[in-house]
């Protein structure tokens, strides 16, 4: 079914709406939730509160496109399910994600105003905006989807030292331009 029809469903409060948005996107909001959580019950529940948060959400909003909206949606809801299991000491499998991040981008702690916080973002943007596409997409696949590396070495054909390789150089370029711009990292 086209995402334009299934947010017709969504506008019109059918239920049907969420069967067809499980059947057309149910495995990459599994594949997105399953990335960063490593218990079957809580890639579950995040899956269905994905689908209940795009529920609340369409309408007002009329995303486009739909696959983005609601991977984005699964992948909140898992970060914020990681923290909270982490703050209990179940999960750790995000952890190799966020510290392979940590030495390019200043620590959450350092972005201490939310105007702070959107002016990195707006930062990190610029910098994803000037990298190659195939570049800018490695990088938001493995630091924003939690693909693993040996996931993304197999889609295209390389191996996973050289997709670690240029994620690194990645991130060093990302480190350079956040200090020549002022972030401290």
């Amino acid at each position: 079914m086209e995402d334009s029809l299934i947010i017709g469903l969504f506008l019109e409060r059918s239920e049907r709406a969420l069967e067809e948005l499980d059947q057309k996107y149910g495995h990459a909001v599994k594949k997105t939730a399953s990335n960063i959580l490593c218990d079957r019950l809580d890639v579950e529940e995040c899956v269905n509160d994905t689908y209940l948060g795009c529920w609340n959400s369409i309408p007002p909003q009329r995303p486009d496109p739909l696959v983005s909206y609601v991977c984005k949606i699964a992948r909140n809801l898992a970060v914020n399910r990681y923290h909270a299991n982490r703050a209990a000491k179940r999960n750790g499998a995000y952890d190799l994600i966020l510290d392979e991040l940590e030495e390019a981008v200043p620590a959450s702690m350092d972005v201490e105003t939310e105007a702070e916080a959107k002016e990195l973002t707006a930062a990190i943007d610029r910098f994803l905006a000037g990298l190659r596409r195939e570049d800018r997409i490695l990088f938001v696949r493995r630091y924003f989807y939690a693909d693993s590396v040996a996931e993304l070495a197999a889609e295209r054909g390389e191996s996973a030292n050289r997709v670690s390789v240029r994620l690194f150089r990645i991130r060093g370029k990302l480190r350079k331009q956040l200090a020549k711009e002022g972030y401290a990292v």
